[in-house]
């Protein structure tokens, strides 16, 4: 028995579109991460591995677990971004200290004086008052939902996608 196949889709579409939005917003926006930022992008990562491989595996009878897998990596973010979401809220304190990218080759000193200084309690966007670590959270909590509950419907109908 197998997950219907859309459980497979969204384990691999949601975590590519928000790791796809966080680079956008980086490279094409320069919001630049900070340490926090970077926590909830590792989990993203590892769920589109995991996702990648229960597509190309989907005949097989365990594939379902790479979806879960992917599924929970997803949840690990989107609760990384919850936590992440707190501080910038000022809800909590959070665990680090700012972070910042700092330019390969050249002088050392003048790249660590002209880098961006990203604070991990500051919120560099945010739309309705939710920042991007709250969309994460949303998102990444609700589509991780919505991936176990179709893993589970699929497996108890016997569905094969």
């Amino acid at each position: 028995m197998a997950p219907n196949r859309n459980a497979y889709w969204l384990a691999l579409l949601l975590p590519t579109a928000l790791y796809g939005g966080a680079l956008i917003s980086q490279y094409g926006f320069g919001l630049y991460p900070c340490e926090m930022c970077m926590w909830q992008r590792w989990p993203h990562i590892a769920a589109i591995i995991l996702a990648v491989l229960a597509v190309i595996l989907r005949a097989k009878a365990w594939s379902f677990l790479l979806v879960i897998a992917a599924a929970i990596a997803v949840l690990v973010s989107g609760l990384i971004g919850g936590f992440h979401a707190g501080v910038e809220y000022g809800w909590w304190e959070g665990l680090t200290a700012c972070a910042t990218n700092l330019p390969a080759g050249g002088d050392m000193l003048d790249s660590i004086m002209n880098a961006p200084l990203v604070r991990c309690d500051v919120a560099p966007w945010s739309l309705f008052g939710i920042s991007l670590a709250g969309f994460n959270f949303l998102l990444s909590v609700a589509g991780a939902i919505l991936i176990l509950a179709m893993v589970a419907t699929g497996r108890k109908d016997g569905n094969h996608g």
